[in-house]
């Protein structure tokens, strides 16, 4: 079993080919909430959510030379997340039935697109190696300038090319959205109409449960919220399956939380300007696990990782940085300070790369979001606004 799952992790960096530069952003919208709005996405991205099923499985197969159904089946022998999705977000449970039935897919096919960040743990429990990347940034508004969050989305290389904007229509009871992901994906981050946003960052280190809310539906759930009470209650009373680091957008304000399973943590810079930035180790939550101590925030780094030099490059053009906009963002979002190990990455076919950028406008009257598909290098960011 050990063997197998150190072969998983190789799925993500051996089998997958560079991806051309013409990519293209897929926009889509939906209405409603639950079901009927899953099964809109499932039909709507149909043959895109086969293809990537199809991908996955026949990398996992490629590289495992065993059926891709049975590394499904372990995964799912060890994944108890369903009840905490039914408990805390029932509706994007359904919506995961939704994309299923309305995209002719497995549901547990389905599920599994949705649990990157504990597909990725579940890997890391075996052997554990940390290879995951990532870089936000969030601006606290100030003299008259909107707040901001921003974000490179890097993923597995074999992701590219599945780039979708989701835009889910306000209803009654939920604002509209604005939503970055993949085909059959419920969310990486986002943006709604009051203002609100949150940017992710995977920290591996953290300690991380078979059971608890996906980093997905927890994405989902922060954006779905309409108040700063809503939005803080939701991200510090919920029970976390991953380490993750959330960057959240209220309106202009700026918080950060480092999650583990057993305890939230809030990441408050001393800076001057307020700006807080985030990889992907800890900086405060030292619920790590056991094979990650040195990775504690109260322990000397001896040895610089990727994570650490990405970081330094951000604290270099960002702890002390003055008028601040999402032009300036920008820059530090394609920014390659340190060649080996760029804030922004190419997709090369080893490793993952920058699937998208991402730059949100915090403000109340008139939220902006702004989004490339692929490494912003190469792509150009388009900018969207609400109805």
């Amino acid at each position: 079993m050990k063997n197998i799952c150190l072969v998983i992790l190789l799925i993500v960096t051996v089998a997958c080919t560079p991806q051309q530069k013409d990519r293209t952003l897929k926009v889509v919208e939906f209405t409603g909430s639950g079901h009927a709005l899953g099964l809109q996405h499932g039909k709507a991205l149909k043959s895109e959510i086969a293809s990537l099923v199809r991908v996955w499985k026949e990398n996992t197969s490629e590289v495992l030379q065993r059926d891709a159904d049975e590394v499904l089946k372990e995964f799912f022998e060890y994944a108890d997340f369903e009840e905490d999705i039914k408990k805390w977000t029932p509706d994007l449970y359904k919506e995961i039935q939704g994309i299923a039935e309305g995209s002719q897919q497995d549901f547990q096919d389905i599920l599994l697109l949705n649990l990157l960040d504990e597909f990725w743990v579940y890997v890391n429990n075996i052997n554990n190696t940390d290879s995951h990347h990532c870089s936000s940034m969030g601006v606290p508004e100030a003299n008259g300038r909107p707040g901001y969050i921003s974000q490179n989305m890097d993923l597995e290389s074999f992701r590219d090319g599945y780039q979708v904007l989701m835009r889910i229509k306000k209803t009654k009871d939920n604002p509209e959205q604005l939503i970055l992901t993949y085909p059959g994906l419920v969310g990486l981050n986002g943006l709604n109409d009051k203002g609100i946003g949150v940017v992710v960052n995977t920290l591996m280190q953290l300690k991380a449960s078979s059971e608890g809310l996906p980093v997905a539906f927890v994405v989902r759930g922060l954006i779905n919220a309409t108040s700063k009470d809503e939005m803080l209650d939701f991200v510090q009373n919920i029970k976390h399956a991953s380490g993750q680091n959330y960057i959240l957008g209220i309106k202009g304000e700026v918080y950060d939380f480092e999650a583990s399973t057993n305890k939230v943590v809030r990441y408050a810079p001393d800076n001057e300007n307020g700006i807080v930035y985030h990889t992907n180790h800890p900086l405060v939550n030292d619920d790590v696990k056991p094979w990650f101590a040195q990775f504690a925030p109260n322990v000397q780094v001896n040895k610089k990782t990727n994570s650490h030099y990405r970081y330094d490059a951000l604290d270099n053009r960002l702890s002390d940085a003055a008028n601040v906009n999402d032009q300036f963002l920008i820059s530090v979002l394609i920014s390659k300070d340190n060649k080996d190990n760029p804030v922004c990455r190419a997709n090369n076919g080893r490793g993952g790369f920058t699937f998208s950028s991402v730059v949100m406008t915090l403000d109340a009257g008139n939220p902006v979001l702004k989004i490339t598909a692929g490494p912003p290098d190469e792509s150009e960011f388009r900018s969207f606004n609400f109805k």
